[in-house]
């Protein structure tokens, strides 16, 4: 069995699969028009729909996860000393967040003239959404993560807050529907936004009621047994998506209404819970070649994410957009999609040894 304090390698698997899948979500601009009324196409763009969950809860989760470690561990040290230690990893926290919303900035930047039109960096892409909720979020774990159980029930309090909110705020307009909506013209009739925080920031907090509850646990009943909770109300909510369909006004029930956002988390913790059981019941699945190579894509989505959209679409070294769009069959497709993977792999890999010598040289000129 895995150690309570050790790394769950589920999460990082899940986060693994999710860069696949969604490289493969990508890579469908490749196939050919026509195949989009195939039966296969509407089996994957169902399958697609679980990937922005999977990275949003998976980031809440780590969060979560580290920053109850870090204030647990203070605990024990106790005085000045424990109180540097929270400080030091809730500011290496605030640095990995700006660093995602880095990237994001970046990528509106190639996407859009964002120097002729400043607007764009307004555009809230799936990144955009991610660092924001965490930096919403990071206040409450520093304050609350030396009590671990408080955290994990106002956590999932915030959530079903969002989740709960989200089909009333579709009608917001303005500036602030930025945030809240994708309904275009917060500036003008161009920018919108993809990932809003409502809904999407509500599986950030889902994610980190988990985090929270696996970094205090003990023993591993403990997380299954919050496991079972949330997917306990997530079949709930599910199974009962008429009587939410009509309580609220006309919604995009796809997108905002909270059944839909119950039938996403409980899928994706019923792989969080195939993970965990190959983690625990087959210890040496954490060393195959398969765990090994998802696992990078894991432990690097950020990286993942930047190098795949470039590969796939920029103007310069987009290559696989400019050879294969809408040009490929089914039998083209595939290999085409493992090419793609594997250059970013290989992207993946060479940066994850350019990074920390160009951090050491950064660091070594701000001394």
């Amino acid at each position: 069995m895995s150690a309570p304090g050790g790394r769950i390698h589920a999460f990082d698997w899940l986060r693994g699969v999710a860069v696949v899948v969604m490289i493969q979500t990508h890579a469908l601009v490749l196939l050919q028009k026509g195949l989009e009324k195939d039966a296969l196409y509407s089996w994957l763009v169902r399958i697609d729909g679980l990937v922005a969950p999977s990275f949003i809860f998976s980031a809440g989760f780590a969060l979560a996860l580290v920053q109850v470690r870090a204030a647990l561990a203070s605990l024990a040290k106790g005085g000045a000393e424990g109180l540097a230690a929270r400080k030091a990893q809730a500011l290496k926290t605030l640095k990995r967040v700006g660093e995602v919303l880095l990237v994001a900035s970046i990528v509106n930047a190639i996407w859009f003239r964002v120097f002729r039109e400043p607007k764009w960096l307004l555009r809230i892409d799936i990144l955009h959404c991610i660092g924001l909720a965490l930096l919403l979020v990071l206040p409450l774990l520093v304050l609350l993560a030396t009590r671990p159980q408080l955290l994990r029930w106002t956590m999932l309090g915030l959530a079903a807050l969002v989740f709960g909110a989200s089909p009333l705020l579709e009608g917001v307009t303005g500036f602030w529907s930025i945030f809240v909506n994708t309904r275009v013209g917060a500036i003008d009739d161009t920018l919108g936004t993809t990932f809003p925080l409502f809904p999407w920031a509500g599986y950030v907090f889902l994610g980190a009621s988990f985090g929270a509850t696996v970094a205090m646990m003990k023993q591993e009943h403990e997380l299954w047994g919050w496991w079972a909770l949330l997917w306990g109300l997530g079949v709930i909510f599910w199974v009962t998506d008429g009587f939410w369909r009509q309580l609220y006004p006309p919604h995009n029930f796809w997108v905002t209404n909270p059944a839909n956002a119950a039938q996403r988390w409980t899928l994706v913790l019923s792989v969080v819970a195939l993970f965990r059981i190959v983690e625990v019941g087959v210890p040496s699945s954490k060393t195959s070649k398969l765990a090994v190579l998802v696992g990078t894509f894991g432990a690097s989505s950020l990286s993942a994410y930047f190098f795949h959209e470039m590969l796939l679409y920029e103007h310069h070294v987009g290559v696989f957009t400019k050879l294969f769009r809408e040009r490929c069959d089914w039998v083209t497709w595939w290999p085409v999609l493992g090419a793609l993977v594997f250059a970013t792999w290989v992207c993946v890999k060479l940066w994850d040894r350019v990074d920390p010598r160009l951090r050491a040289a950064l660091a070594t000129k701000r001394t």
